[in-house]
């Protein structure tokens, strides 16, 4: 049986209607924890905080957001897996796996889906270990040390990739 194919969209004054790209926010370990942990270091907002705001960045960008969160690495690949097909674009803090995860790269990499990798702060000037991403190779972009207004960037990139 044939299947029905989507119309493309209709023009309008202000160019297609376009409809919402999905994206997935994905949260790495201890992010549960921000507003409490090292505030000098990450900020006073809390995740919710963070998660409210892509939420409604997302809303006036017309992206569909999705926020998770957590302390599991293979949670997250899985949650990057599972994103294939289903999602258009996903921005990931990964924290701390950000400098040992080769299978959180390699779950980007298998997926080719957009990834902005985004951290609260200047991992490169921190301690040297931080210096270093598995993640950044497989990212389309890094942001770092903007606190919460890196996920506004990263969303705001997203989108104007997603729609040229």
């Amino acid at each position: 049986m044939p299947t029905a194919l989507a119309r493309p969209p209709r023009g309008g004054q202000n160019g297609p209607i376009m409809a919402n790209k999905r994206i997935l926010v994905i949260n790495g370990p201890n992010l549960n924890m921000l507003g409490i942990r090292e505030p000098k270091t990450y900020g006073t907002q809390t995740l919710a905080d963070i998660e409210a705001m892509c939420i409604a960045e997302g809303k006036r960008l017309k992206l569909a957001v999705e926020c998770r969160q957590t302390n599991r690495e293979g949670e997250i690949c899985e949650w990057i897996q599972g994103a294939y097909g289903k999602k258009d674009g996903i921005v990931l803090n990964p924290g701390g796996y950000s400098h040992t995860s080769v299978a959180i790269r390699d779950a980007i990499s298998a997926v080719a889906l957009p990834t902005i990798e985004v951290h609260l702060s200047n991992i490169h000037a921190r301690e040297e270990f931080r210096h270093f991403s598995y993640v950044s190779a497989v990212a389309v972009g890094v942001i770092c040390g903007l606190g919460a207004t890196g996920y506004r960037l990263a969303l705001q990139a997203l989108a104007e990739r997603l729609s040229g």
